[in-house]
């Protein structure tokens, strides 16, 4: 069991080798998280992990969550499970302990999710969801708010979630028909229906706490006109009890391809006209409130795909060591040759490989990008804060929407290394397959993430994430060239760079004429795959060198192979996928129309 989540000594790499996390500990804000706390803090998550989320991962599958009456349970291990979350105040690992929270790194508490997400998915979206609106009434909420709600959420005796999506509204918040009116005290009547809730509704903590986003009577149309409100399950006193029921009814909730331990509801919000809620921050600014939180749903989202796609390799790779089927493929004539470990067959170490270095680079790029939130944290600098804020907002579109396709593709990939087996209930790799899937879904589909990238992000700030991003890959290529085995991979990476520079610079100033900007837009996605495939070969060519480094100087005995499989990672994705990306590049050059141009009855299906 214990290997079959995130690879410990892979996360250790990335936190104190990358990294090097433990240096955060020399400011005060995060001075008691030292190398021997931080290592005592994941092994604690990991047993957690791997003794109580793990062995419930299947039942939650298979049990569901369950619909009666209005009434949502949970699957019943659920329950012991969050007892123990809520015990070890695991919820709110990165915010002020003034309110519940643990004051860690927030690099820290991503790599302590990693361990929980890879062991129990749906389980987790539990505590996802309520640190998330938890972060909402921190961040908007006036002084009540925060005293009424947010140590109850952080410490998990309450939980939440957040209500944005409609039956006519989905991607396009805007359109969304929700209703708040203001009462003579202060409050809102909220008129409404959403669906898709996560976590909507359950039967873990005796209230739910809602933020939901509706429109002022005589607001705005679209987004400019949305506000956001805090709507309880349950009413909550002045004092902090519990009052009436808030008239938030579960009308049902759907059965899904996946994560099937979480509830996913549609709720009716004032049926009886009686659902009050306050508002959370300033009218009309509800959209703008929702976005200064989106990096942070974005990530976590990244961090589920990884999760799975990490969980999947680790079951993979396992597999593929004990199950003995063929001869080797150098004895294949032979009557007498003995049949092998699968590990042994050159297609099965093509598709081990493809799922390592995807592992590699999603957990280096998500923990990066937390890192960066903690160094502008602590900066003092207001252009510090501004280089690392510029970082965060231009590879989260990269860390949602390219992370979790290539998180389905090792799913995929682990399914395949199992043959048969990997398609039924009995082994675990459908099940993550299914689970995978909403992760290109949900926080904005993988195609917004691919026009955001295009729109919003390659020219944020003039352009000056991206120097600052080209800038850290050239400090990574300089320190390769400088090692004689490494040259050669280098130099593929740096050529792949500079042609990205030549296809941003095409397609930004495609997107921005009208005569073009739609056939641009057709290539969106081929560019967030660019963008993604170049940022990859960066972090894995970063941890070869440091692999390479460490090497030469002789590194432990029990590490060499793993140092030597760094070197490796990066020499197959970059001699072996980037090239792909190349053609791709060249694709968005050529700026074929063919996608644009067809016309609507072309496509056929009537």
């Amino acid at each position: 069991m214990a290997q079959t989540i995130a690879d410990r000594r892979d996360i250790d790499f990335v936190l104190h080798e990358q990294l090097q996390v433990e240096t955060l500990s020399e400011h005060e804000q995060y001075a008691e998280f030292n190398k021997k706390t931080i290592d005592l803090i994941i092994s604690e998550a990991r047993n957690l992990a791997i003794k109580e989320l793990l062995p419930i991962q299947t039942e939650g599958d298979r049990e569901g969550a369950r619909f009666d009456n209005g009434r949502v349970t949970v699957p019943a291990s659920f329950h012991k499970a969050w007892e123990l979350f809520k015990e070890g105040e695991w919820v709110a690992l990165s915010d002020d302990p003034e309110w519940g929270g643990q004051g860690m790194p927030a690099t820290l508490s991503l790599a302590a999710n990693d361990l929980f997400i890879g062991a129990n998915f749906a389980f987790m979206m539990y505590p996802g969801l309520t640190h998330g609106a938890g972060r909402l009434v921190q961040t908007f909420g006036t002084a009540k708010q925060k005293k009424l709600y947010l140590k109850k959420m952080f410490t998990g005796e309450w939980t939440g979630t957040m209500l944005l999506t409609e039956p006519e509204a989905g991607s396009d918040v805007g359109a969304l028909t929700a209703t708040a009116v203001k009462n003579d005290d202060g409050t809102y009547s909220i008129t409404g229906n959403k669906i898709f809730i996560s976590s909507g509704e359950h039967d873990m903590a005796e209230n739910i706490i809602h933020p939901v986003l509706a429109r002022i009577e005589g607001a705005p149309e679209g987004t400019r006109g949305i506000s956001l409100f805090l709507v309880p399950k349950i009413r909550v006193n002045d004092d902090g009890s519990l009052g009436e029921p808030n008239d938030v009814i579960c009308t049902g909730i759907e059965e899904k391809m996946g994560i099937h331990g979480n509830s996913t509801a549609s709720l009716s919000l004032g049926s009886k006209g009686n659902c009050r809620g306050t508002l959370l921050g300033e009218e009309n600014k509800g959209m703008r409130a929702m976005f200064q939180m989106m990096n942070e749903a974005r990530l976590l989202v990244g961090l589920q795909g990884l999760a799975c796609a990490s969980s999947a390799y680790m079951y993979a790779v396992n597999y593929a060591r004990e199950r003995v089927q063929g001869r080797h493929l150098l004895k294949a004539q032979e009557d007498d040759a003995p049949s092998v470990p699968i590990i042994e067959h050159p297609d099965i170490r093509r598709m081990l490989m493809t799922m390592k270095t995807y592992v590699e680079g999603m957990r280096s790029l998500l923990y990066y990008i937390g890192n960066c939130g903690d160094k502008s944290r602590l900066s003092t600098q207001e252009a510090d804060k501004a280089r690392y804020q510029g970082l965060i907002d231009l590879l989260i579109p990269i860390a949602k929407g390219y992370v979790t396709d290539k998180a389905f593709e090792v799913c995929s990939l682990g399914v395949q290394v199992y043959g048969g087996y990997g398609y039924i209930k009995e082994y675990p790799m459908e099940q993550l397959l299914r689970d995978c899937r909403i992760t290109q879904i949900y926080e904005g589909t993988n195609g917004i993430q691919s026009m955001d990238l295009l729109a919003r992000k390659l020219g944020l700030n003039e352009g000056k994430p991206v120097m600052d991003l080209l800038g850290e890959i050239q400090q990574t290529l300089a320190a390769a060239k400088a090692i004689s085995r490494l040259e050669g991979t280098a130099a593929k990476v740096e050529a792949a760079v500079n042609k990205l520079g030549e296809v941003m610079l095409h397609i930004g100033q495609a997107a921005m004429s009208m005569d073009t900007r739609m056939s641009a837009f057709a290539q969106a996605y081929s560019f967030m795959e660019v963008c993604g495939d170049v940022v990859f070969a960066w972090l894995l060519l970063w941890r070869a060198t440091l692999g390479a480094q460490q090497l030469e100087n002789g590194a432990r005995k029990k590490d060499v192979a793993f140092y030597e499989g760094q070197i490796k990672s990066a020499e197959f994705f970059v001699h072996s996928i980037l090239p792909v990306s190349t053609g791709k590049m060249n694709v968005i050059l050529a700026a074929d129309t063919a996608a644009i141009d067809i016309s609507e009855d072309a496509f056929g299906g009537k």
